[in-house]
Parts: C-alpha cells; sequence; structure tokens
C-alpha cells in the first residue's frame, strides 16, 4: 500500500497533467473565437454576476495581479468593463459587454463536443463522480491551508 506521502505525491503530479492537459483543451476551443483559454476563464468567471478582479481571483485560485493583467485586455479590446461596485468605491466590478458574451457563446458548441467525448470515454456516471472527487479534494485543500 502506497505511503501518504506518496499518494500526495501522485494526486499533485496528476493535478499538474490535469492542468495543463485543461489548459491546451481550452486554448484549442478558445482560438477560434479570438479569445485565450485565459480570457475565456476570466469571462467565464463573470457570466452570471460581475466581479470585482480579487473576487475572480479567489474564484479561480491565482494571483488578483495575474486576473487584473487579462481583465485590462479584455476591457481594451472592447470584451469587457468595469463598472461602478456600491459595495467599494475603488474596487470596480467587471461584467462582460455584448461582445464578451458572443464570444464565449462561439465557444459552447466545441465545450459541449469535448465534454461529450470525456464522459464517454469515462463511462456513465464517472465525469459526475470525478466532479465530486475533485471538489472534495479542493476543500479538504482549502480547510488545511494548502500547507
Amino acid at each position: 500500500m502506497p505511503s501518504e506521502p506518496e499518494l500526495l505525491s501522485r494526486t499533485a503530479l496528476a493535478a499538474f497533467r490535469l492542468n495543463g492537459q485543461f489548459l491546451a483543451a481550452a486554448e484549442a476551443m478558445a482560438r477560434p473565437a479570438g479569445l485565450t483559454a485565459a480570457w475565456w476563464q476570466v469571462l467565464g468567471a463573470v457570466l452570471r454576476e460581475p466581479l470585482p478582479v480579487a473576487g475572480i481571483a479567489r474564484a479561480m485560485g491565482v494571483t488578483r495581479q495575474s486576473v487584473q493583467r487579462v481583465a485590462d485586455l479584455l476591457a481594451g479590446r472592447g470584451l469587457a468593463e468595469y463598472i461602478p461596485n456600491p459595495a467599494h468605491r475603488r474596487a470596480k466590478l467587471l461584467r462582460p459587454t455584448e461582445e464578451g458574451r458572443a464570444a464565449v457563446r462561439r465557444i459552447d458548441p466545441a465545450h459541449a463536443e469535448f465534454a461529450r467525448r470525456l464522459a464517454g470515454s469515462l463511462g456513465p456516471g464517472e465525469l459526475e463522480e470525478t466532479v465530486r472527487v475533485l471538489e472534495r479534494l479542493v476543500d479538504a485543500m482549502d480547510t488545511i491551508g494548502g500547507r
């Protein structure tokens, strides 16, 4: 039976590889819509409701600075815009423009096809179980502080 440190190492290596695979797939899906994977991630974070850059960064698990850079690029290209934040004068909210929403919608068919292929490869119910396990792992990492 593998030791806990060995299992942790194997989990981390698998997560790093999976992250790379998801980023490559996201780049391939986003490119025809004129987006990058990072642009798609940030736009996706604000599709339901406008958020401050710090809130987007927390949701994505990345630095505020990296989200700020992408948000500024999106705003500069007319794909998103900053609006006043009633809860905080200086921390404006980011929201997609109609052009940004249209770009994300152009990705939807490729995204749906990729999801179908992945679910088919895993088999019935396995994608849902994978999501549950990964969400439990994220919650556990949040609980222990990642240290």
